[in-house]
């Protein structure tokens, strides 16, 4: 029987075989491909895997993974924010044209008002214009009278007639000028002689109208050829 030696039957005792241990003594890096200073090479680290040059090699392998997962979401948060601005420009967008269409309907609401206001005074001087005309019809008939060829009264009339033409009122009481009968109504027809045309002889009232509208036609006797 072969004679046993005492640090066997020590581990066998204590049940634990001794682990191998395997140390790298090249002088060169099989890695990198350096020079290894001395004393430098692999141990076994806690979890029994070798530390050094061949573990940082195992790192450096699965760092691309984790760059890769990184520019994937770099990448998303672009896109999310790329969509959230595209939205914000279109609702700047919209905003924009409801601002020009506003701004349209306010020009237009403005121009019809203008509008309106014009036409709503026109109508109000010539509603006061034609409630006056008998007045003037008065006058006209004192004055063929000689009743207003001076004193006060003579001074009144003049100055109404001159506020009345002011605001736009013209007479229509011109003889020997064409018969036009949208300014023109008449009463009598009668041959007149050396004319080719119909022609006012005479004014029997006389009419009144402004540059927009006639309000009194003047009532006329006619002279035809």
């Amino acid at each position: 029987m072969a004679p046993h030696h005492g640090n066997e039957e020590e581990h066998e005792v204590r049940g634990e075989p001794q682990k191998p241990v395997i140390r790298d003594n090249r002088k060169v890096d099989p890695v990198t491909g350096g020079v290894r200073k001395p004393g430098e090479g692999a141990t076994p680290d806690e979890g029994g895997r070798e530390a050094g040059p061949a573990a940082d090699a195992e790192h450096e392998e699965m760092r691309p993974v984790d760059e890769a997962h990184d520019s994937e979401d770099v990448l998303a948060q672009a896109e999310r924010i790329l969509s959230e601005a595209a939205g914000v420009q279109n609702e700047a967008a919209e905003l924009r044209e409801d601002l020009q269409r506003l701004q349209a309907e306010y020009v237009n609401y403005r121009k019809r008002v203008d509008r309106d206001r014009a036409v709503a005074g026109e109508v109000a001087v010539m509603g006061v214009l034609t409630s006056l005309l008998p007045v003037l019809d008065d006058i006209d008939a004192a004055r063929a009278h000689g009743d207003l060829t001076e004193g006060p009264f003579a001074s009144i009339a003049a100055k109404l007639e001159g506020i009345l033409t002011s605001h736009g009122l013209e007479r229509i009481d011109a003889t020997g000028v064409e018969f036009d009968p949208n300014i023109h109504e008449a009463l009598i027809q009668q041959q007149g002689e050396g004319i080719e045309v119909d022609t006012v002889q005479q004014v029997l009232r006389a009419g009144y109208r402004t540059q927009s509208r006639v309000l009194r036609a003047a009532q006329v006797i006619v002279a035809v050829p």
